[in-house]
């Protein structure tokens, strides 16, 4: 059974959820993207792949993935707790991130988490830190400066990039760091995300490893054992289609770097989009349709608040979207251009603008297919509109459709703890 059965079994079954917006998660694509993964970086030897916990942030999501043998790599204090709830913890976690503060960094060390300093000072930081008990991996995030991939906003290896340390200006800074400092063990370099092609990603990594043999020269020995190769392999949100696979990269990877084979360096990999993107799809409910200046407009509840890059930056994130009756079944028909509105109070909260589909109608449900990375997590709380269940599902060979809750609605009770319920009455009186 493919996903696309999986999928439309999954959406036959859920819709008798009550939820007017639900997230849901196919359990078996995470594991088939795992075996890919796992698979196609097995030429380089030593590997420990971790998801990026941005793009997921779910617990259940990450003790799956942890059950996968997949580490998972986080960038804040709520991050490293999720993880450490899942049960990731201590060397299974690399701690990046360019505002680590020295409660953080002193958790990580304790713990024998890996960190990745960004910057010079986080690094003299570390120096008074680093004791004679050292657990941790401890590196260095490099930017190789590269440049720019096709979205700006995700691209790392830019000349003037907020990230890691700026290779072309420091180098030799980069490589007496690491000589006054033994610990220092590890290079990391991330180009950027969606928008980065293989080959940009391959020139980043390609610096780094000049960097690291650079380093070892000078030292005398292997000081630099490790690399952590980030993540960023774009996806395909355009159709069903596979974009670049795990194996594409590796094959530009050694095409372009063919000693990252020789066993000499172990590695880390940050995934995090092209791991799950394509295991999870939003479903909405379409509240009430209207037509305005000729154009039909169905109005859901899926908006800026699940979808906000979507949303604010249509020609980055663009989402397929598909039609379906109540039922869960497909809708049929001519392809009608409508807007599909979300529920948020400003005028640009559009899923899509004059999208072709069959004419949705109140009641059928809309499906935005590849969502698994980032929709679930990152909620904008605009209107004060609870965040989504989520429901990871398996389907069994004989179409057996069982869910397993990841993530549940958010009420109303707690939405009105967040807007500080307990200190009502607290301020001066006006």
């Amino acid at each position: 059974m493919n996903r696309t059965e999986r999928k439309l079994r999954a959406l036959a079954a859920g819709h008798r959820l009550v939820d007017p917006m639900a997230g849901f998660v196919d359990l078996a694509a995470i594991r088939e993207a795992v075996e890919d993964l796992t698979k196609a970086f097995a030429p380089l030897g030593r590997v420990q792949h971790t998801v990026a916990a941005k793009a997921c942030g779910l617990a259940p999501l990450l003790r799956y993935l942890g059950d996968l043998g997949v580490d998972a790599e986080v960038a804040s204090p709520g991050e490293t707790a999720v993880a450490e709830a899942a049960g990731i913890r201590g060397s299974r976690l690399v701690l990046d991130s360019p505002a680590k503060t020295t409660a953080e960094l002193a958790h990580a060390l304790a713990e024998g988490t890996a960190v990745n300093a960004d910057n010079f000072q986080e690094l003299a930081r570390l120096d008074t830190l680093v004791g004679t008990a050292r657990r941790s991996v401890l590196g260095l995030r490099i930017n190789p400066q590269v440049g720019a991939g096709r979205i700006g906003d995700t691209s790392t290896a830019t000349s003037t990039s907020k990230f890691g340390i700026p290779l072309r200006e420091n180098r030799a800074r980069i490589e007496e760091a690491f000589a006054a400092r033994p610990w220092l063990t590890r290079l990391h370099v991330h180009v950027g995300s969606q928008g980065c092609p293989p080959e940009l990603m391959a020139e980043g990594v390609a610096a780094v490893h000049a960097l690291a043999e650079d380093i070892n020269d000078r030292a005398g020995f292997r000081q630099v054992t490790s690399l952590d190769l980030g993540g960023g392999l774009p996806v395909n949100f355009t159709s069903d289609e596979p974009g670049p696979t795990y194996a594409d990269y590796v094959s530009t990877l050694l095409a372009r770097v063919p000693a990252l084979a020789d066993g000499r360096y172990g590695f880390v990999t940050e995934f995090g989009r092209s791991l799950l993107a394509r295991s999870g799809f939003l479903v909405s409910a379409v509240e009430y349709t209207k037509v305005a200046g000729g154009r039909p407009i169905a109005v859901t509840h899926a908006g800026a608040q699940v979808a906000a890059r979507t949303v604010l930056q249509p020609e980055h994130w663009p989402l397929r979207l598909t039609a379906h009756h109540a039922d869960g079944t497909p809708k049929t028909g001519p392809g009608v251009p409508q807007d599909v509105a979300g529920p948020l109070c400003f005028a640009g909260d559009l899923l899509a603008r004059e999208r072709p589909l069959p004419l949705l109608e109140p009641g059928d449900l809309v499906v935005a297919h590849d969502t698994g990375a980032y929709y679930f997590g990152a909620h904008y709380a605009y209107n004060t509109l609870p965040r989504p269940a989520v429901h990871g599902f398996t389907v069994s060979e004989h179409g057996e459709v069982r869910f397993t809750p990841i993530r549940r609605a958010q009420t109303l009770t707690e939405l009105v703890a967040d807007a500080g319920a307990e200190y009502v009455g607290a301020l001066p009186a006006a």
